[in-house]
């Protein structure tokens, strides 16, 4: 066998760009999960020198909306609802920088030109020019607040309160089932209920899940927050504004413990629509804590447990979706609806969670099969 060689010129580079979208394909990456606020972005948040302090909106590479903002593929700021805000000549720096944490973080921004809380009454109106602290002195005085959160409106109210929790629960009409609890941090959880080997990891893990933990008794909660129930179903902040909710040091004081519940009607999702909140919310809520900041897909808490130290999701959204689940064999593409209610749908290839009982769902799932 005859071998031969030749010089050939060099092609390519050695240097390293990010280089714009094209656009022009079918996707080829999955969006990424949800992620819950980082260590480095809550130290900036708390530090009174740092020009992102007390910034509800704080994020970077490693935290931050990622699945719930995107509005096509491949992801670029111009793909998100993070599109309509220009990036100030300080937040442009950051992002333009390869050395920076910030380096390409599209949803980026910071209190000059990122997105504004608001809290309103029933007609949309202002009630106050200090919406956090003002959410706060309401939770504590017994109201019961909507606020907009990642993947859509939370029902909030103070979780000790029984008259608050009573009157959630007659306004949604929850019947007995129980309701969701997200506290200030680790030990007020400690305080609520006992931790099974792996559970505290999975508490504390970055997808933040509710968590179905043993409760202890007595357990100084509403009793009708999880009536006739063994367990508490515990989450810890997961976002930069349930962080300044709870209170940063020498704020007025707080619930410690939140029922934190979906934003819906009964049986129908969560809502996600500023002026849907107003009007679908109108009888449940007394004010509703909001941004501008759009929500493309809507994305419920994500609940689970552990068994014999290992999890066992119980309803797989946020931090999870929209990744896949692998298996162990190959199945050709297919959509699984599940059961008619509150089923999680689940597509091959590719996964969205939503929910198979109502008109409303699926014209609220139809965006995030796109």
């Amino acid at each position: 066998m005859d071998v031969a060689d030749e010089d050939l010129p060099l092609q390519g580079g050695t240097g390293f760009t990010i280089a714009s979208s094209k656009g022009d394909g079918p996707p080829h990456t999955l969006a990424s999960p949800d992620v819950t606020v980082c260590d480095d972005c809550l130290s900036e948040l708390r530090d009174p020198a740092d020009r992102r302090y007390r910034h509800p909106f704080i994020t970077c590479t490693n935290c931050g909306p990622r699945f719930t903002i995107i509005t096509a593929l491949p992801y670029d700021r111009a793909s998100t609802t993070m599109a309509g805000f220009p990036m100030c000549p300080a937040c442009r720096a950051e992002y333009e920088d390869p050395a920076d944490r910030r380096f390409h973080a599209q949803p980026i921004a910071c209190p000059s030109c990122g997105p504004r809380l608001e809290l309103v009454d029933a007609d949309g109106s202002s009630l106050s020019d200090d919406p956090i602290s003002d959410t706060r002195r309401r939770l504590a005085a017994g109201q019961i607040v909507a606020i907009k959160g990642l993947g859509g409106y939370h029902l909030a109210c103070d979780a000790r309160n029984a008259d608050a929790v009573a009157e959630l629960r007659r306004r949604k009409q929850r019947g007995g089932k129980p309701f969701a609890v997200m506290v200030a941090d680790l030990d007020t959880a400690r305080e609520l209920v006992t931790f099974p080997d792996g559970a505290e990891d999975l508490l504390t893990d970055p997808r933040h899940p509710i968590v179905l933990l043993p409760r202890l008794l007595p357990a100084e909660l509403a009793t009708s927050v999880a009536p006739d129930n063994p367990d508490l179903g515990l989450m810890l902040p997961y976002t930069p504004l349930h962080v300044l909710l709870f209170g940063l040091p020498g704020d007025s004081g707080g619930p410690d413990a939140l029922v934190m519940t979906s934003g819906n009607l009964s049986g129908e999702p969560i809502v996600i629509d500023d002026a849907e909140a107003l009007r679908l919310l109108g009888a449940l809520a007394d004010a509703w804590l909001r941004h501008d900041r759009g929500i493309r897909v809507p994305c419920d808490d994500s609940v689970s447990r552990v068994v014999g130290g290992v999890e066992l999701p119980v309803r797989r959204s946020r931090g999870y979706a929209p990744m896949p689940i692998a298996l162990p064999f190959e199945v050709p593409p297919m959509l699984a609806a599940g059961a008619i209610s509150r089923a999680p749908a689940r597509s091959r290839p590719g996964v969205t969670p939503g929910s198979a009982s109502t008109s409303a769902t699926w014209t609220t799932f139809a965006p995030s099969t796109r």
